[in-house]
């Protein structure tokens, strides 16, 4: 009996995939789960249904051909080849392409055009026009018949039932729905109204899709009056929702956002009527009081008291006046007084320092005396030019020097000059 080694058998059942022509071009339909985007670009996931399940992945290089994103819960048609994985043992598909089924293709359709617009800019919100809050005209583009209409007309009985209320009957699904949505709309954009509520009750993809097509979305976009879309449940989106000025989770939300409350505008101009009354009657009060007080004073304030009052008060004044005067008069003389007492005292003292000082110079001056000095001896030396000479460092042998003394001048040849450091005294 020959024995096979575990690498030997893989590799034999995988020729057999590999071999079979239904399992090298096969397409698979399932749903989605353990969906793992790798870090190396691959994508790891498993399609399963109610009797079992498949491993798959799809190489970083197929990645390309996805129009979205693979999430856990989405039923895809997957297309590929079986083989098996011979490390392991085991068989996967090995994905090339794949799509979502069913409404699969309408949501793969809806992430498209919402792609397309987002790009277009449709969405910003520097498009979005402001709900006006106190709207009186409201346009709904709704069918006829059905919960939306009459969810929308018993919200706005509750809130406002003052509200005109103008109904575009379109039809909002199946053939030529989109055409119905897009003339209402223009149609009562063209009237003038306060803000328009284009929508329709739940229901599926299917049902829900005229709201997902281009030629409304610029329909609501070009609509000169606000827009706000309510369109099937809350978990429900549309391309309607993303281009309108507001987006609304359910037709009666719609009506919410559309409608102020009558009763509480109500309660607010009676609050304000209030205030305003109290206002006014504080201030009627305020002007009264100001009233009386200015009488009053106009009392006060008449030519007769005014000119009474200006007479003492200037009489006042000049005693007033003549008292100060005498009274500052008094004291510059006073004081001139004593500035002269104290003029003299500081002009003699100044005078004794000044004659001091005088002596006191003329004593030094008299020590310091070049006659009085030659008159004990000393001279003073001069050369040639008539220049003193200070230093031995100012002569030289051979020149000639003058000597003056007390009673004359003496003059000499000069045969040595020597430089002593410091004289001795013998």
């Amino acid at each position: 009996m020959q024995v096979y080694s575990v690498t030997q058998i893989n590799s034999y059942i995988k020729n057999l995939f590999v071999r079979d022509f239904l399992l090298s071009r096969i397409t698979v339909r399932g749903e989605v789960s353990n969906c793992k985007y790798h870090s190396s670009g691959h994508i790891y996931f498993t399609l399963k249904d109610r009797g079992g399940s498949i491993s798959c992945v799809m190489f970083s290089g197929q990645r390309e051909r996805l129009t979205f994103r693979l999430q856990d819960g989405q039923e895809i048609d997957a297309s590929g080849q079986i083989t098996v994985y011979e490390k392991n043992g085991t068989y996967q598909l090995y994905v090339r392409d794949c799509r979502l089924s069913g409404s699969g293709e309408l949501y793969e359709r809806f992430l498209q055009l919402k792609e397309e617009l987002a790009e277009m800019g449709m969405f910003d919100d520097i498009y979005k026009k402001p709900i006006p809050r106190y709207a009186q005209k409201i346009g709904i583009v709704t069918a006829a018949t059905g919960a939306a209409i009459q969810d929308i007309i018993n919200v706005s009985a509750r809130r406002n039932p003052y509200a005109q209320l103008v109904l575009y009957p379109a039809k909002v699904q199946g053939e030529g729905a989109k055409e119905s949505i897009v003339r209402g709309i223009r149609v009562l954009d063209d009237m003038g109204l306060d803000v328009l509520i284009v929508g329709r009750g739940g229901g599926s993809i299917e049902d829900l899709w005229a709201f997902n097509e281009e030629c409304v979305a610029r329909a609501i976009f070009d609509a000169r009056t606000p827009v706000i879309s309510a369109v099937g449940h809350e978990t429900d989106f549309t391309i309607a929702d993303f281009v309108a000025d507001r987006r609304a989770p359910t037709p009666s939300a719609a009506a919410e956002l559309a409608n102020f409350e009558y009763d509480v505008l109500e309660e607010q101009f009676a609050a304000y009527r209030s205030a305003l009354e109290k206002n006014t009657s504080q201030r009627i009060r305020l002007l009264k009081s100001r009233l009386q007080a200015c009488t009053e004073r106009l009392g006060r304030l008449s030519p007769g008291n005014v000119l009474s009052n200006k007479r003492q008060q200037l009489k006042a004044s000049g005693d007033a006046m003549r008292h100060l005067i005498g009274m500052k008069t008094e004291r510059n003389r006073q004081q001139a007084s004593r500035i002269s007492d104290r003029l003299q005292l500081v002009m003699h003292k100044r005078l004794e320092n000044s004659s001091h000082r005088l002596k006191m110079a003329a004593v030094r001056l008299d020590g310091m005396s070049p006659l009085k000095r030659m008159s004990g001896g000393y001279g003073y030396l001069a050369d040639e030019s008539g220049r003193n000479i200070r230093s031995v460092k100012e002569i030289r042998p051979g020149e000639k020097m003058t000597t003056y003394i007390q009673d004359g001048r003496i003059l000499s040849e000069v045969i040595s000059a020597e430089e002593v450091k410091q004289w001795k005294l013998e």
